[in-house]
């Protein structure tokens, strides 16, 4: 490959494309001016729970506020918030050749149609992340938890295959799926964890070994699965357990969940949802991107998803709260009690 685009240099962004450039394909950055200032000052250093410890030089990295004028990337990775999408596929389409290559590696369903009626002169992919990772400090992410990427497409698509290729040289797969939405649906189920996580305001793996987060959980994937098989959507097991079975598992005595899903908590101490990250720091979070998504796929069936609409009210009044959630108080606002 002769280069990489990455719009939207936030956590995903700089850990996949970082990995992207340590597998000597030459990568240019797109970001906001915070994440850029520290990138320009301390370079990017990337680790995960499996002890890679990279550091690729300030002077090294390409870094851009705006896609530049004049690139032709093999590849770009479209890796901002999902509510940007649509003006990030706009800016891309008025920079890049016809029918360029765009990975969308962003949370939710429904990203790559977005940009594809912004910018349908781009050739729009939609792709999943499956791990977790963590801004532990100035241009330093973290992966903590494991998994390979994903992405709509095939061996015949010479970009995508080639990524693929350079990927496997620092040792992170990448698969290939001729339909990624049942991936994606499955993701999503996983992802309702986010907010749980968010406002819970513990590590992953601590939040998790707490019961009356997991009931939350719970309650959530169950109602989003239910509207799922009721539309006849597939949905991909991306954990050991299916995902009914994983929804039981959840509401298990947490010595027996300790014991059952010993896989699913190898999680690092530091790993945390990106949306814990989001609030922390006052941003825009993507609820409207997962459990928003839940709720317009009940409206689509003239039914309701009071569960995820109200975590999705407990996400947006979060400004006003701004003190974490105990178990009890969770459990009791979604009315699990």
């Amino acid at each position: 490959m002769t280069g990489v685009l990455v719009m939207g240099a936030g956590s995903v962004g700089c850990f996949v494309g970082g990995l992207t450039q340590l597998a000597g394909v030459p990568v240019h950055f797109v970001g906001r001016p915070r994440v850029l200032a520290a990138l320009r000052k301390h370079g990017l250093r990337l680790t995960d729970q499996d002890g890679l410890d990279r550091h690729i030089p300030p002077l090294q990295l390409l870094l851009h506020d705006e896609p530049p004028a004049g690139l032709k990337p093999d590849l770009v990775l479209l890796c901002v918030k999902s509510g940007a999408t649509a003006e990030a596929a706009t800016a891309l389409g008025l920079t890049l050749p016809l029918g360029t290559p765009v990975v969308s590696l962003q949370n939710g369903i429904a990203n790559a149609d977005t940009a594809r009626q912004a910018a349908p002169q781009l050739h729009w992919h939609a792709g999943m992340v499956p791990y977790n990772v963590a801004e532990l400090g100035p241009g330093r992410y973290h992966r903590g938890t494991g998994g390979s990427l994903a992405a709509e497409g095939s061996p015949d698509d010479l970009a995508l295959a080639a990524w693929q290729t350079a990927l496997a040289r620092v040792g992170m797969g990448l698969q290939l799926h001729g339909d990624l939405a049942p991936v994606q649906w499955g993701k999503l189920l996983l992802n309702l964890n986010n907010p749980v996580n968010a406002l819970s305001g513990m590590p992953l793996r601590d939040e998790l070994l707490q019961r009356g987060y997991r009931r939350v959980l719970a309650a959530l994937q169950e109602e989003a699965l239910d509207l799922l098989e009721a539309s006849h959507r597939p949905v991909a097991q991306l954990t050991p357990l299916p995902p009914r079975r994983l929804i039981s598992l959840l509401r298990m005595p947490s010595i027996i969940f300790r014991l059952a899903a010993a896989r699913m908590l190898r999680i690092d101490a530091k790993a945390r949802s990106s949306m814990a990250d989001d609030l922390a720091q006052g941003r825009t979070t993507e609820i409207d991107a997962l459990c928003g998504e839940v709720v317009r796929l009940a409206r689509a069936q003239g039914r309701n998803a009071p569960l995820n609409q109200r975590m999705l009210g407990l996400v947006t009044d979060w400004p006003q709260r701004r003190q974490p959630y105990s178990p009890t108080e969770l459990t009791g606002a979604l009315g699990l009690s």
